[in-house]
């Protein structure tokens, strides 16, 4: 030991737990500045509450600050605080002794079982300082406690054997760590390098940061501000900081919650849904977790939002959340559960609030997220009700592009409609023309369209609103008596024997193609159309689920309705009385029967329809 200089060695095996630290913890060297940050934000924090009770400290109107040098020609990093310093004893027992044996070999064995560090652990040590030695082989500390008259120390350590402790001629209070870099780090002694890793990391710590003397985190953390003393313009720039956005957005929300788990948050709607909405929903970036203004991730949506959310951006910030010994992932917790079910439930209510002051807004919001925001209907069922509240349609009601809610569809309701009628198709234009509306329309019956693939999803969820079933009127089992109305019509109407003879007729033509032939009260101007049996799947279901299996053997057997008062099914009654066997009478069936396929997107075979069709076009121009 030379004079003035104490040589001390690591206690608890240190050499290995940093191997582990440096070589198995850590997935991106550039942590080691995050955690650097980290530590001086902690260490100014500290002063500044001392400074709140006792102004008698070294330098006590000097400014809080963290400073960053770095050379790129000697490949040389420095970082400087003015918080609270250290002291001898400090830096033996806060820097030398890092943990216990026990420690180590529990983290050995985690290791061993590819299991990530259980977050109890972090709180024995801290090991962040650390990371600083998979970046350089030998680290030095200049530190002066804030206490009056303390004198000043330096640390240095190779990382491995141990360490030593001198005075120092440092007189400023604060410490500062430095370091020559390895030759496969020398990218962090880049000005440009460093400036990014503060951006990402550090850029909401709440004291200025200078690299080579310039200020770099200029955007304030603005969901630790009062709302109210924060403008527009400032949530606007934040909100393009965040998100990378060229455009404002289209509202927020601000939430500063304290009880069962302490945290903050400032969310935002975008204006404009990108146009990957449903595209590999897991990985979406854009909810940044903060843990006490550091960052953690911005990937935050996975675990902090339910799925049919993910559109959200933002931070959330809080101290409860236990973290991984690396900071790199979030750990499953009792804390993020409660985070989750919170937001969940304070967006909704941003939602709510929007639909009943600010229509416009929440129609904007509802036409981009919309298709994503209604399969919460089928995963979030502890806020169904409040999501089907939340729900908007066209209609028969309403014009194109224009919504109406559950609520209001309901007060338009006869008080004789028991149910809530919608049909499925690809589009407004596809269902306007779908025969099974005509005595919805001919009624005045309101019915919703559901015209977005994931409404056929979800129709199966829609249960009931208000004590109204949900029906389609695809669905065979429609009880139109129940709506009191008769079905108009200014033709004569095939009833009795005749009908159920040409009833018979086209059960025995069809064959088992359908599952039953019946007489449609549904029907005004169209002569047939296929249905679904009461247990049936939805059409666009089975559309879809056909698309996806290239077998094509889900089609489902569907009921044909006819339409007695039609002129072709009268025509049709004369045929079957004079030869219930005519060719002209069996193949004009078929003709319907394949119409209403053609109709419903399921005609396997349109070569042999359009053939059959000429052939009845030349026997009715002869």
């Amino acid at each position: 030991m030379t004079k003035g200089k104490e040589e001390h060695a690591f206690r608890a095996e240190l050499s290995q737990l940093l191997d582990l630290i440096t070589h198995s913890l850590y997935k991106h060297p550039e942590v080691f500045l995050r955690e650097l940050v980290s530590n001086a934000s902690d260490a100014l924090n500290r002063l500044r509450f001392r400074k709140l009770t006792d102004k008698n400290i070294i330098d006590p109107e000097a400014d809080l600050e963290i400073r960053i040098e770095t050379d790129e020609d000697k490949d040389t990093f420095s970082i400087e605080d003015t918080g609270i310093g250290m002291t001898k004893s400090q830096l033996i027992e806060d820097i030398g002794t890092v943990a216990n044996s026990g420690t180590l070999k529990k983290l050995k064995e985690i290791r061993a079982q590819d299991k990530e560090i259980d977050a109890d652990i972090i709180g024995r040590f801290g090991v962040g300082f650390y990371a600083t030695f998979m970046v350089t082989d030998q680290v030095i500390i200049e530190t002066r406690s804030a206490e009056p008259g303390a004198k000043a120390w330096r640390w240095i350590s190779d990382g491995k054997s141990g360490y030593t402790i001198e005075e120092s001629d440092r007189e400023k209070r604060g410490t500062k760590i430095s370091f020559k870099l390895d030759e496969d780090y020398e990218e962090f002694s880049n000005d440009a390098r460093v400036k990014n890793v503060i951006k990402k990391y550090s850029n909401f710590v709440d004291f200025p940061i200078y690299i080579n003397g310039n200020r770099e985190n200029t955007i304030q953390a603005l969901w630790r501000k009062k709302e109210k003393n924060i403008s527009e313009e400032d949530l606007n720039e934040f909100y393009k900081f965040v998100t990378m956005d060229y455009q404002d957005p289209l509202g927020h929300l601000h939430l500063d919650l304290e009880g069962v788990v302490n945290f903050k948050a400032l969310l935002f709607v975008p204006s404009q849904a990108p146009y990957d909405l449903f595209q590999d929903i897991q990985n979406k970036k854009g909810l940044h977790l903060y843990a006490n203004r550091v960052f953690i991730q911005d990937d935050a949506g996975n675990e902090l939002l339910p799925e049919y959310l993910r559109f959200i951006s933002g931070v959330v910030d809080t101290k409860d959340l236990p973290l991984n010994i690396s900071r790199e992932t979030t750990q499953h917790s009792p804390a993020m559960s409660k985070i989750k079910n919170i937001l969940a439930k304070k967006i909704l209510g941003m939602l709510e609030d929007w639909a009943k002051n600010d229509p416009g807004k929440y129609e904007k919001f509802f036409k981009n997220f919309g298709p994503l925001f209604k399969t919460g209907i089928n995963t979030d069922f502890s806020n169904k009700d409040r999501i089907m509240n939340l729900l908007r349609y066209e209609s028969t009601h309403t014009d194109k592009g224009v919504y109406t809610s559950l609520q209001d569809y309901v007060e338009r309701m006869d008080d004789e409609q028991d149910e809530i009628y919608y049909i499925t198709g690809d589009n407004r234009e596809v269902v306007e023309k779908n025969p099974n509306l005509e005595y919805f329309i001919d009624n005045g019956i309101e019915v919703l369209y559901f015209i977005h693939p994931v409404d056929a999803l979800i129709s199966s969820s829609l249960d009931e609103y208000e004590d109204k079933e949900f029906k389609s009127i695809e669905k065979a089992d429609i009880d139109f008596d129940r709506t009191k109305k008769e079905k108009k019509s200014d033709q004569e109407e095939l009833s009795g024997k005749p009908l159920e003879s040409l009833i018979d007729v086209f059960k025995e033509t069809l064959g088992n193609r359908v599952e039953d032939v019946k007489a449609s009260k549904r029907l005004v101007s169209s002569p047939a159309t296929l249905v679904v049996g009461k247990d049936g799947m939805d059409p666009q279901v089975e559309r879809m689920m056909k698309m996806m299996n290239q077998q094509g053997n889900l089609n489902q057997k569907k009921i044909l309705e006819i339409n007695p008062s039609h002129p072709i099914i009268r025509n049709l009654n004369r045929l079957n009385i004079g030869n219930s066997t005519d060719e002209t009478l069996r193949k004009t069936i078929l003709q319907l029967y394949e119409s209403t396929l053609l109709l419903d997107g399921n005609l396997d075979d349109p070569a042999e329809f359009v053939k059959r069709m000429n052939e009845l076009m030349t026997k009715a121009t002869e």
